[in-house]
């Protein structure tokens, strides 16, 4: 199977290419996203460039987020019990869900338990045959939340009744099912690209059950989706959705303010001023449930020594990058958690910038003529506007106390990937939104010794297990007042070790052309268009 390439000399061009055949009052929203999709299959990927081209328009989940919140409710799953012990979810299907049709795919069932089992068990089995349908595949978030040795098993009990049995209670549970890696595929799809030998197509061809279809792909250009006109739940206001691949800021604000493009991400802080000015323009800014951070290897020498990376995180000055870089849309970060999250522990004293003290550090660790990489991403995020820049100021005022940077970069995808492999030289900036609104969400998936296994999310390779044992204990107890004490106690040990240095934490600002209607911004960072309309 070969998916046809969708191009365009213009976004004016694509416009005009989406509307359906013989309908003049088809309606396209074109999106300047930031990046590019690592592929289609929102459980094999973290990033929520990803997410918002995958899982957000084409899947759903047993349950999700109500819009704007981080509030759980029905989904694919219509109702669902847990018993008293917290050890056995089961959820009841709800009946009619329809899996999408397209070039490549035409469903002969409706969404049934195999759908749901099968989604659930290739992550977490390394026998299946689907675990690595593509070589080298991880499933990073299954593995950093240790889904594996928590779930004991998932059983079909008939079609339409799943039931979760779990080896310990696990307080976020439910919110972890709201979470895009756990997006229900279609076993039948599934079997019939194995039958057919195609299997890495479930990640470039996707089918699922959300509100909009996948169409094409042009790699690095632009997606294309049509409305799902089965779609199960209200139907998405718009025919055509495009997303416009365009990874720097100064072209997708030329694209906004041009017309060629309805919402954008990530504007420049520098911008911001500017696009509030412009009456065509609506403005949308909200706190950001998120962290910017550089991840030390602390499993290479000199890193893997707690005084070295509390002498370098001294020696970079913070607030000096959140004035230059997020220019008054962003506050700097002590704790791995954000402020505006419950257990953020506000006794907790930063690391102060102290060149001097810093060099001291470094001498009296036998640390001499010290040469590391910084890695910058080469994309824009909620929580960092401009890696590249902020890598430079780092390698100024690491110069002063003798510690020589190499800049490097890499395509973002490959980035990600390179990030995470064992042994890899140097400290990378990256950073997180929350996927959920709970601590655990931070915590565990990215410093937890599980996150620093092969396959996790823990890029600082950091494994403390008297830190990763408190976030064991926060996760089994429903009481949120002892989850809270566990989780201060946790960033304690994560302030003395110093695994990372915590940058900054941003606000969120969204512009859009005045055209567009209901967009709800997420406390999570997600961009979803189903309940957006754009006036012709």
């Amino acid at each position: 199977m070969k998916l046809a390439n969708f191009a365009a000399t213009s976004l004016l061009a694509i416009a005009a290419a989406t509307a359906f055949a013989g309908s003049a009052a088809a309606k396209t929203l074109i999106y300047c996203s930031e990046g590019s999709p690592e592929g289609f299959d929102p459980a094999a990927y973290t990033a929520g460039t990803t997410f918002d081209a995958t899982s957000r328009p084409i899947f759903n989940r047993l349950v999700e987020f109500k819009k704007g919140t981080t509030e759980v409710e029905a989904a694919l799953a219509e109702s669902w019990e847990v018993s008293e012990d917290g050890l056995t979810y089961t959820f009841k299907l709800r009946p009619g869900v329809k899996f999408h049709t397209t070039d490549y795919f035409t469903p002969t069932r409706e969404l049934t338990a195999d759908d749901v089992v099968f989604s659930f068990e290739r992550q977490g089995d390394a026998k299946n045959p689907w675990n690595q349908y593509i070589p080298g595949l991880t499933f990073e978030y299954y593995n950093s939340m240790e889904m594996a040795s928590l779930i004991k098993s998932i059983e079909k009990v008939d079609d339409m009744t799943v039931k979760f049995t779990l080896n310990h209670p696990e307080a976020p549970f439910l919110a972890n099912l709201a979470m895009d890696f756990a997006s229900i595929q279609s076993k039948e799809y599934a079997d019939s690209l194995d039958k057919a030998g195609t299997k890495e197509n479930l990640n470039s061809a996707p089918v699922g059950t959300g509100p909009f279809k996948f169409v094409a792909y042009q790699k690095d250009a632009v997606i294309r989706y049509q409305k799902n006109p089965e779609y199960w739940g209200t139907p998405a206001k718009v025919d055509d959705l495009v997303f416009a691949i365009t990874t720097d800021a100064a072209v997708r604000l030329q694209k906004l303010q041009a017309g060629e493009c309805h919402i954008m991400p990530f504007p420049a802080p520098a911008d911001i001023a500017a696009l509030k000015a412009d009456p065509n323009l609506t403005v949308m800014e909200q706190p950001g449930l998120n962290v910017a951070y550089l991840a030390y290897n602390t499993e290479t020498p000199p890193f893997d020594k707690p005084e070295v990376r509390k002498a370098l995180n001294m020696a970079m000055n913070k607030q000096a990058i959140v004035d230059a870089v997020f220019q008054g849309m962003g506050e700097v970060a002590k704790n791995p958690i954000p402020p505006t999250m419950w257990s953020y522990n506000n006794a907790i004293e930063d690391d102060k910038y102290d060149p001097e003290a810093a060099k001291a550090a470094l001498e009296a660790a036998g640390v001499k003529d010290l040469s590391m990489k910084i890695w910058a991403m080469p994309v824009q995020r909620p929580y960092m506007p401009n890696a590249r820049r902020v890598a430079e100021m780092m390698q100024e005022d690491l110069s002063k106390v003798g510690v020589k940077v190499e800049i490097v970069s890499y395509e973002w995808g490959e980035y990600l990937k390179k990030s995470m492999e064992p042994g890899r030289d140097g400290a990378v900036i990256l950073g997180w939104t929350g996927d959920n609104g709970d601590p655990d969400n931070f915590l565990s998936v990215l410093l937890s010794c599980a996150g620093a296994k092969e396959g996790g999310a823990n890029r600082a390779f950091w494994c403390n297990q008297e830190f990763s044992d408190l976030l064991e204990k926060a996760k089994q107890t429903s009481d949120t007042a002892e989850r809270t004490k566990l989780y201060e106690q946790a960033q304690v040990i994560f302030k003395d070790q110093a695994p990372w240095d915590t940058l900054a934490h941003s606000t969120v600002v969204l512009p859009m052309s005045k055209k567009v209607s209901g967009y709800i911004m997420s406390p999570l960072g997600s961009h979803a268009f189903d309940t957006v309309d754009i006036a012709e």
